[in-house]
């Protein structure tokens, strides 16, 4: 019987072994978090990019993407992508703290979208640098609460709705009754003290005094280009141009592989339950403060 060649045995074994490592790597990957383990194993310079986009209603998603983008050796720089009118309150500061812990280990760079107001840009305030368009619609710096009175209406369906209650205040905003001058004057040093909160909050960010931006912060929306010019925003451009921005401060010379956000995993039998009956994940809303603008400028 012939003997196999030394070098083609060396081959086969060579070739078995890359084989081996590759699938190793997939399965790895597969198990424990997808792309970004991978490029941690090849020893990558990758950027990642969280995408912040619609109304800001949950901050679990975000907060789990930015602690992988955190732990995860192989992304030097992260890029937070917003496309959003705002949202709840307490879901865009928990974005905004995580973004902040974030910083102190790698650079972070916003770029700003058709659209980052309100909460999208309490976000915004938080990075490193933004970026925006020159036709962005940003800013919206303010806190709105939206109460409704159906008291009249259910007088003339003969209805009446009646409150057992605690204390004078326990049903403040009640759409069965009228909001008080007390009751008023309540929400609206509530609203008045979480607007502070965003003023400081972008204050501190962008590193301008309190009292300038107290100056902006009257709810109104600016162009990317005006909120340059008013020391928001630090750079004109697009995605491209901010990616290159965070490969730059991260010291990443060449082309970088971007790892982009994901959901949290839904067990495969979720999956096809919810996708089998058309239904959306996701939770109901109720009255609340918002950080939120929602006209829309068309051209």
């Amino acid at each position: 019987m012939a003997k196999k060649h030394p070098l083609l045995k060396g081959l086969g074994i060579l070739f078995l072994s890359v084989m081996v490592f590759f699938v190793a790597v997939f399965f790895y990957a597969y198990l424990t978090g997808g792309d970004a383990q991978v490029l941690s194993l090849l020893g990558g310079d990758g950027i990642g990019v969280l995408q912040i986009e619609g109304a800001i209603n949950d901050s679990r998603e975000a907060l789990h993407n930015l602690k992988r983008f955190a732990e995860t050796k192989g992304i030097r720089a992260v890029v937070v992508r917003i496309d959003s009118p705002g949202g709840g309150v307490a879901p865009t500061q928990e974005i905004h703290e995580e973004i902040e812990k974030l910083r102190k280990k790698k650079p972070v760079i916003a770029s700003l979208g058709g659209m980052a107001t309100s909460g999208g840009y309490y976000i915004a305030s938080a990075c490193d640098q933004v970026v925006a368009n020159p036709g962005t619609l940003t800013g919206s710096i303010g806190v709105i609460m939206e109460l409704g009175n159906v008291e009249e209406l259910m007088q003339k369906l003969g209805l009446k709705g009646t409150s057992i209650k605690s204390g004078p205040h326990k049903d403040i905003g009640s759409p069965l009754r009228p909001l008080t001058p007390e009751g008023r004057a309540i929400l609206q040093s509530l609203v008045d003290n979480v607007h502070g909160q965003f003023v400081n909050a972008v204050a501190k960010g962008r590193r301008m005094p309190q009292d300038k931006i107290r100056a902006l912060a009257d709810g109104r929306v600016y162009s990317g280009e005006q909120a340059k010019r008013l020391g928001l925003v630090d750079l004109l451009g697009n995605m491209e141009d901010a990616i290159d921005l965070a490969a730059k401060r991260a010291g990443i010379k060449k082309v970088p592989q971007l790892i982009y956000s994901r959901g949290e995993e839904k067990s495969w039998w979720e999956k096809l339950l919810f996708s089998s009956f058309g239904m959306r994940w996701g939770k109901s809303e109720s009255w609340g403060l918002r950080y939120e603008w929602s006209p829309s400028l068309i051209q």
